[in-house]
Protein backbone atom coordinates (compact mmCIF):
# COMPACT_ATOMS: atom_id res chain seq x y z
CA UNK A 1 0.00 0.00 0.00
CA UNK A 2 2.66 2.35 0.64
CA UNK A 3 3.68 2.55 -2.89
CA UNK A 4 0.62 3.19 -4.25
CA UNK A 5 0.40 6.18 -1.76
CA UNK A 6 3.43 7.23 -3.04
CA UNK A 7 2.31 7.05 -6.73
CA UNK A 8 -1.16 9.19 -5.71
CA UNK A 9 1.22 12.01 -3.53
CA UNK A 10 3.70 11.96 -6.55
CA UNK A 11 0.99 12.30 -9.34
CA UNK A 12 -1.95 14.45 -7.64
CA UNK A 13 0.45 17.87 -7.54
CA UNK A 14 1.45 17.18 -11.03
CA UNK A 15 -2.45 17.19 -12.12
CA UNK A 16 -2.95 19.93 -9.99
CA UNK A 17 0.19 22.16 -10.91
CA UNK A 18 -0.97 21.72 -14.65
CA UNK A 19 -4.71 22.53 -14.45
CA UNK A 20 -5.52 24.16 -11.25
CA UNK A 21 -6.94 27.58 -11.93
CA UNK A 22 -4.53 30.65 -10.44
CA UNK A 23 -7.32 33.52 -10.39
CA UNK A 24 -10.97 33.42 -10.26
CA UNK A 25 -12.48 36.75 -11.87
CA UNK A 26 -16.15 37.94 -10.44
CA UNK A 27 -17.45 37.93 -13.93
CA UNK A 28 -20.12 39.95 -12.83
CA UNK A 29 -17.88 42.69 -11.34
CA UNK A 30 -14.59 41.73 -13.57
CA UNK A 31 -12.75 41.87 -10.16
CA UNK A 32 -9.78 39.66 -9.66
CA UNK A 33 -9.56 36.80 -6.83
CA UNK A 34 -6.54 34.85 -6.19
CA UNK A 35 -7.34 31.07 -5.99
CA UNK A 36 -6.54 31.58 -2.14
CA UNK A 37 -9.27 34.19 -1.65
CA UNK A 38 -11.68 31.56 -3.79
CA UNK A 39 -10.70 28.67 -1.25
CA UNK A 40 -11.13 30.81 1.54
CA UNK A 41 -14.89 31.37 0.23
CA UNK A 42 -15.78 27.94 -0.47
CA UNK A 43 -15.15 27.34 3.37
CA UNK A 44 -18.04 30.05 4.17
CA UNK A 45 -21.59 29.71 3.84
CA UNK A 46 -24.46 32.59 3.66
CA UNK A 47 -26.73 31.40 6.20
CA UNK A 48 -24.42 29.37 8.86
CA UNK A 49 -21.67 32.00 9.90
CA UNK A 50 -18.01 30.39 10.45
CA UNK A 51 -16.35 31.87 13.10
CA UNK A 52 -12.82 33.54 11.53
CA UNK A 53 -10.55 31.39 14.20
CA UNK A 54 -12.34 28.21 13.28
CA UNK A 55 -11.62 29.25 9.46
CA UNK A 56 -7.94 30.09 10.15
CA UNK A 57 -7.30 26.73 12.37
CA UNK A 58 -9.19 25.25 9.92
CA UNK A 59 -6.44 26.57 6.84
CA UNK A 60 -3.50 26.75 8.82
CA UNK A 61 -2.56 29.82 9.40
CA UNK A 62 -2.95 32.69 12.18
CA UNK A 63 -6.43 34.11 13.31
CA UNK A 64 -4.12 37.68 12.26
CA UNK A 65 -3.38 36.53 8.91
CA UNK A 66 -6.76 35.35 8.42
CA UNK A 67 -8.08 38.35 9.53
CA UNK A 68 -5.60 40.43 6.78
CA UNK A 69 -7.48 38.26 3.74
CA UNK A 70 -10.71 38.67 5.01
CA UNK A 71 -10.23 41.95 4.85
CA UNK A 72 -9.68 42.60 1.46
CA UNK A 73 -13.11 39.73 1.00
CA UNK A 74 -15.22 42.16 3.30
CA UNK A 75 -13.89 45.39 1.82
CA UNK A 76 -14.51 44.18 -2.11
CA UNK A 77 -17.80 43.03 -1.15
CA UNK A 78 -17.53 39.08 -1.00
CA UNK A 79 -17.47 38.39 3.26
CA UNK A 80 -20.24 39.82 5.93
CA UNK A 81 -17.90 40.03 9.45
CA UNK A 82 -20.20 40.37 12.22
CA UNK A 83 -19.96 39.78 16.21
CA UNK A 84 -21.57 36.41 17.47
CA UNK A 85 -24.85 36.90 18.74
CA UNK A 86 -24.02 33.63 21.16
CA UNK A 87 -19.95 34.97 22.31
CA UNK A 88 -19.76 39.30 21.29
CA UNK A 89 -15.52 38.18 21.39
CA UNK A 90 -16.31 35.74 17.97
CA UNK A 91 -15.99 37.09 15.07
CA UNK A 92 -18.28 35.45 12.17
CA UNK A 93 -17.88 35.71 8.92
CA UNK A 94 -20.57 34.39 6.12
CA UNK A 95 -20.96 35.10 2.30
CA UNK A 96 -22.61 37.90 0.72
CA UNK A 97 -24.33 37.15 -2.42
CA UNK A 98 -21.85 38.06 -4.13
CA UNK A 99 -19.53 35.34 -2.29
CA UNK A 100 -22.11 33.09 -2.94
CA UNK A 101 -21.99 34.36 -6.77
CA UNK A 102 -18.07 33.35 -6.85
CA UNK A 103 -18.36 30.49 -4.73
CA UNK A 104 -20.96 28.96 -7.23
CA UNK A 105 -18.52 29.81 -10.67
CA UNK A 106 -15.07 29.07 -9.03
CA UNK A 107 -13.83 25.59 -9.93
CA UNK A 108 -10.63 24.32 -8.81
CA UNK A 109 -9.17 22.82 -11.86
CA UNK A 110 -9.33 25.00 -15.37
CA UNK A 111 -11.52 22.73 -17.33
CA UNK A 112 -9.54 23.81 -20.74
CA UNK A 113 -6.54 22.77 -18.87
CA UNK A 114 -7.48 19.06 -18.02
CA UNK A 115 -9.19 18.99 -21.96
CA UNK A 116 -6.00 19.51 -23.44
CA UNK A 117 -4.18 17.25 -20.31
CA UNK A 118 -6.95 14.66 -21.56
CA UNK A 119 -6.31 15.18 -25.24
CA UNK A 120 -2.23 13.87 -24.46
CA UNK A 121 -4.11 10.44 -24.21
CA UNK A 122 -5.49 8.11 -26.74
CA UNK A 123 -9.25 6.92 -25.63
CA UNK A 124 -8.12 3.50 -24.14
CA UNK A 125 -5.31 5.49 -21.54
CA UNK A 126 -8.23 8.55 -20.98
CA UNK A 127 -11.07 5.82 -20.05
CA UNK A 128 -8.96 4.21 -17.98
CA UNK A 129 -7.15 7.64 -16.29
CA UNK A 130 -10.94 8.66 -16.00
CA UNK A 131 -12.13 5.63 -14.55
CA UNK A 132 -9.27 5.39 -11.76
CA UNK A 133 -10.58 9.13 -10.63
CA UNK A 134 -14.15 7.72 -10.39
CA UNK A 135 -13.02 5.16 -8.05
CA UNK A 136 -10.68 7.13 -6.09
CA UNK A 137 -13.76 9.60 -5.65
CA UNK A 138 -16.08 7.16 -5.29
CA UNK A 139 -13.72 5.27 -2.14
CA UNK A 140 -13.35 9.28 -0.79
CA UNK A 141 -17.03 9.59 -0.62
CA UNK A 142 -17.86 6.07 0.95
CA UNK A 143 -14.55 7.17 3.75
CA UNK A 144 -16.52 10.97 4.53
CA UNK A 145 -19.92 8.84 4.72
CA UNK A 146 -18.24 6.63 7.36
CA UNK A 147 -17.36 9.42 9.78
CA UNK A 148 -14.65 10.92 7.63
CA UNK A 149 -10.95 11.64 8.03
CA UNK A 150 -10.73 12.33 11.46
CA UNK A 151 -12.62 9.14 12.81
CA UNK A 152 -9.69 6.96 10.40
CA UNK A 153 -6.77 9.02 11.90
CA UNK A 154 -8.11 8.07 15.44
CA UNK A 155 -7.95 4.83 14.75
CA UNK A 156 -4.04 5.15 13.80
CA UNK A 157 -4.59 3.75 10.44
CA UNK A 158 -2.87 6.74 8.80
Amino acid sequence: MKSEVEIVLRCYPQIYFACHKRHVRDLETNEILSSHQASILDHLDDVKPTPLFDLARHMGVTASTMSLTIDRLVRDGYVVRERSEQDRRRLDLRLTEAGVRIKKQQKVLEPELIAAVLAQLDDRKRAQALRGLELLAEASRAMIAAGGLSRFLKRGAA
